[in-house]
């Protein structure tokens, strides 16, 4: 499950863009990242108290180690530097005079003897500065913190204890910290991750509550958003809240303009339907007179073309109130009276039927070996084709090639096809070809004229029937796909 779910993700999402990662996923990185800075802070600290205290304390044993015990049976005589008593092991003693390390300096081994030294730490210890001050070297057996002290008798002491038990001692302080700062990292974070996600809560609510709001239907139609943000995500008083409750309020304003909008829209439909049911009287009243005028009058040869504009302006007007008459039955949501309709049959007829109106261009059909059955309105089917082959006519030239085809897809679905080698549809207008009135003379030439409501009669009815209706457009080839369900096949 993503980190907020429902809000949408950005295509170019790496680890390597910070910009794309999640908000959780950045609280979480930015806690740790805080987290692991106190721990280092506290580390360096306490490793370097530890080290002045352990370094004092390891001072202080070098001095009392470089004193050196009195001979014994004579206490006021001068102390023996390279005496073993009460010294721990590993401890170095030396003596230089005249430049020259004495024989007898060395290490103290387990056995109260002494391990000599090489050249080397002889090398090391004549460079020492004999001011008393306690300097670390590296010898031939570890590292060792060092004071060289100058004597009354002329020569100089080195005292050394080894820095194995301080360095020890830092190690495993170190690991301790490592390990505790590790478990603390790995519990802050799932109980971070926990206390995030419950806080976030609220945030993937507002992106569900939007994310199902973007999937509604909203262009037409009426709609019922009543997606809401949970009150307990849309409290005013909390940052996130505020959000909540100004996505509620926003969400109240379009719910209140989607339904004024379906208001207004049903006022102008029902205008549309009642007022091309008011035309149709007197269309018909037109249309009869005009009949009655050409059978009962005589007119001169100028009268006799009027009266022919009248009539055919007349028949024009009333085709475009049924179809507006249509048009307001399809919105108003009434069912197709379906029954079980030969599809094949049904353009074979069409087809014919434009052959005769137009018999300059070329017809052609492709059709199935067997009738193809679908479940439909057998008239509102037939002026899906009439007008599908009637925009093929009015559109293109006298010669150009119609094919309309039958088949059966691949889903089991029946699809139509209208094709034409016409110029073509202009890409632009292609994306509104459906909308109601829409014409665009100068796409393809034709000389009859349209009221731009066939194809959007076309789309209505065959999304009255459960399908889809699709154009593809390019010079020399327009396509109309009309799809529906298939009922099944029957044999010829």
């Amino acid at each position: 499950m993503s980190a907020l779910s429902g809000i949408p993700r950005q295509t170019d999402h790496s680890w390597f863009n910070p910009s794309t990662w999640h908000l959780r996923t950045r609280l979480i990185l930015l806690s740790m990242a805080l987290l692991v800075a106190i721990c280092g802070a506290v580390g360096v600290v306490s490793y370097a108290s530890m080290d002045v205290f352990l370094t004092k304390q390891l001072d202080q044993q070098l001095m009392q180690a470089s004193h050196g015990r009195p001979p014994q049976g004579n206490p006021g005589g001068r102390p023996d530097p390279l005496d073993p008593r009460g010294q721990s092991i590993g401890t170095l003693n030396a003596r230089i005079l005249a430049g020259q390390v004495s024989s007898d300096a060395g290490f103290l081994s387990s056995d109260a003897t002494r391990a000599p030294l090489s050249p080397s730490d002889a090398q090391i210890l004549s460079a020492l500065p004999s001011d008393g001050r306690p300097v670390d070297r590296t010898l031939s057996n570890g590292g060792y913190r060092l004071v060289a002290a100058e004597t009354p008798y002329g020569d100089v002491v080195i005292t050394g204890l080894p820095l194995a038990s301080k360095e020890d001692t830092e190690a495993s302080l170190v690991w301790t910290m490592v390990l505790v700062s590790l478990g603390g990292l790995a519990l802050i974070g799932l109980a971070g991750t926990v206390l995030i996600r419950r806080t976030m809560r609220p945030l993937e609510q507002l992106s569900d509550v939007a994310t199902k709001v973007s999937k509604l239907p909203l262009d037409a139609g009426e709609v019922a958003l009543a997606v809401r943000v949970p009150a307990s995500a849309a409290h005013p008083s909390t940052e996130v809240g505020s959000v909540g409750h100004a996505l509620n309020l926003m969400l109240d304003n379009v719910s209140s303009a989607l339904e004024a909008r379906q208001q207004s829209e049903t006022k102008v439909r029902q205008f549309v339907a009642d007022a091309s049911h008011e035309l149709r009287t007197p269309l018909t009243a037109i249309r009869g007179y005009t009949e009655l005028l050409r059978m009962t009058e005589t007119f001169t040869e100028d009268g006799r073309k009027s009266l022919g504009r009248v009539q055919s302006q007349s028949e024009r007007m009333t085709t475009l109130v049924e179809d507006l008459l249509l048009l307001a039955r399809l919105d108003e949501g009434k069912a197709p009276e379906f029954t079980d309709v030969d599809l094949t049959q049904l353009v074979i007829e069409t087809v014919s039927d434009e052959k005769v109106m137009a018999p300059e261009h070329i017809w052609q059909l492709k059709l199935p070996d067997e009738p193809l059955t679908v479940r439909g309105d057998t008239t509102q089917l037939h002026q899906v084709l009439a007008n599908l082959l009637s925009n093929a006519r009015k559109h293109t030239e006298a010669g150009t090639t119609v094919v309309t085809g039958v088949m059966r897809s691949a889903d089991g679905s029946a699809v139509v096809t209208v094709t034409d080698n016409g110029p073509g549809i202009p890409p632009e207008f292609q994306g509104r070809i459906f909308s109601r009135f829409a014409r665009a003379d100068a796409a393809r030439s034709g000389s009859e004229g349209t009221s731009g409501l066939g194809l959007s009669i076309v789309e209505s009815i065959v999304q009255a029937h459960g399908g889809t209706v699709e154009v593809a457009s390019r010079p020399g080839r327009t396509e109309f796909a009309v799809r529906l369900p298939a009922l099944r096949t029957a044999t010829a």
